[in-house]
């Protein structure tokens, strides 16, 4: 059984899915697709996951080899789309079943290949794959918001090496959304402007920590990092909902995000990450204050006590050494710099 149990201190959601502690054990040792191990996303072993709901495919049927790209659900979901949300209150708790969708996004059929290694165009699929599930799950008046992410390397959380990424469809819109949409919208409130393009047009006139960019998006190492080289993706026009866009300007995005991943590979000898991607509630109306982005977070560092007790975020490195060290056009040879735990 799934349930979404509210913590009555902080607002916060927690989701209780006990059916995830039973994964096969084995799994672990099936993401080793590179030392011959077995691994269930790979061409050929499309019976080993669940039917896809989305695929690009080269003429083949569904669930057969020939496709580049393939979205599936969840093998062991966080979250289960069937069943009614039966919202209830036992004295200052809050409940509800845990009702959602939990897709994952194989990236490619190539077990050896990532995004930083993808052309252009596959990196566009990816892009566009995103937004086709998000219009599509929007249909679901159960939910409140999609949350798009990408889990690389095992020290990021990946349980599977093959290269995807996640969809989880809520019907909570989670705190953290609600912040960033709230101080966006106090001030647009006071400059009758939208603080992403803010950020934007004074970044492209200092350029100190724009890490590449094109006519349509940026990449940048934010002003207040906090991560070692955290990156953000946006779009320098304004665009509240990743799902707005025509397919030449996931084209665009998807030059920007390909070259910036091969720079963080090539600086910081293919680190794990973790991206995340911000967008709009479904229901809500952040058109003119909200600018959807994609935020890139190396797991480069450890969060302990003082990080977990403050909220406050230590880094090591400034954002502008960060961006600066990833526009070089060759790798000097040095020895990627090393981070304190």
């Amino acid at each position: 059984m799934r349930e979404f149990r509210k913590d009555p201190i902080l607002g916060t959601w927690v989701i209780i899915a006990t059916e995830r502690w039973e994964r096969p054990s084995d799994w672990a040792h099936e993401q080793r697709g590179a030392q011959g191990g077995f691994c269930p996303l790979c061409e050929g072993n499309e019976d080993k996951t669940p039917p896809e709901v989305f695929a690009l495919r080269n003429g083949t049927p569904p669930n057969s080899r020939g496709w580049k790209l393939r979205v599936v659900p969840n093998k062991f979901p966080a979250l289960q789309i069937e069943g009614d949300l039966e919202k209830q209150g036992q004295g200052i708790y809050d409940r509800m079943n845990g009702i959602g969708a939990h897709e994952v996004i194989v990236e490619t059929s190539l077990h050896q290949e990532t995004l930083a290694t993808l052309s252009v165009e596959a990196v566009r699929n990816v892009l566009w794959a995103y937004r086709e599930r998000i219009v599509d799950l929007k249909r679901d008046r159960r939910f409140r918001y999609m949350m798009v992410f990408k889990n690389h390397g095992s020290a990021a959380g990946a349980s599977l090496e093959h290269s995807h990424s996640q969809i989880v469809a809520l019907p909570i819109v989670p705190k953290r959304v609600k912040e960033e949409a709230e101080r966006t919208r106090d001030y647009f409130r006071q400059k009758d402007r939208c603080v992403f393009c803010d950020m934007i047009r004074q970044e492209m006139k200092e350029r100190d920590r724009v890490v590449c960019d094109n006519q349509t998006f940026v990449s940048l190492a934010p002003f207040a990092s906090r991560f070692p080289y955290e990156t953000w993706l946006l779009p320098k026009g304004h665009f509240s909902s990743f799902e707005q866009m025509q397919m030449d300007e996931y084209e665009s995005a998807a030059r920007v995000l390909a070259e910036t991943l091969r720079r963080m590979d090539r600086d910081l000898n293919r680190p794990p990450y973790n991206y995340i991607l911000h967008t709009t509630p479904f229901q809500g109306n952040e058109e003119e204050h909200y600018h959807w982005h994609l935020e890139i977070m190396p797991k480069l560092t450890k969060m302990a006590g003082f990080e977990w007790g403050t909220g406050f975020y230590i880094n090591p490195v400034r954002p502008e050494e960060a961006a600066e060290r990833m526009r070089e056009e060759e790798s000097s040879g040095a020895t990627p710099p090393a981070f304190p735990s």
